[in-house]
């Protein structure tokens, strides 16, 4: 059996722990929306979706390049993702009395997932920017939501 070279400790850098952690940190802030409403899915899924998802896509790219690319896919990642993804949020979401729940916990699990991949390719204004606009869209939105559509079931 052919295996590929190790990566020694010594090569861990900086880079690797900024990739990671910035994955971990920005997913723990998109699922504080979620934990401070007490929805399912909150801090500790989305950390987790989020730091995998980086470390998951670190693992993928350093493979590439020690094997020459040689039978590697890279865009595979994005493919394990989403299925792993679309499992835990079809697991989420659920249709009680006429009303859908828990669909924007699993399109922010989605996100955590996307914004890991990008963070552990150091794709770093895409993470920017996609995490300020995920921010502006959970937590603005939902302001606005409240004020602007109330939930008819809650008016008298």
């Amino acid at each position: 059996m052919e295996l590929n070279p190790p990566v020694l400790m010594h090569w861990m850098d900086l880079d690797l722990v900024a990739r990671l952690g910035i994955a971990a940190l920005l997913g723990l802030l998109l699922g504080l929306d979620r934990e401070l409403r007490g929805l399912a899915a909150g801090m500790r899924t989305h950390g987790l979706i989020c730091f995998s998802s980086a470390a998951m896509t670190v693992s993928l790219i350093s493979l590439f390049h020690q094997m020459d690319g040689q039978r590697m896919d890279p865009l595979r990642i994005y493919e394990a993702t989403g299925a792993f993804i679309g499992f835990i949020g079809a697991g989420l979401i659920v249709f009680s009395k006429g009303h859908v729940k828990n669909l924007t916990t699993a399109a922010n699990l989605w996100l955590a997932g996307v914004i890991g991949i990008a963070c552990g390719s150091a794709q770093w204004p895409l993470v920017a920017i996609a995490s300020a606009i995920s921010f502006v869209m959970l937590t603005v939105l939902r302001a606005a939501e409240r004020r602007f559509f109330p939930d008819e079931d809650a008016t008298p």
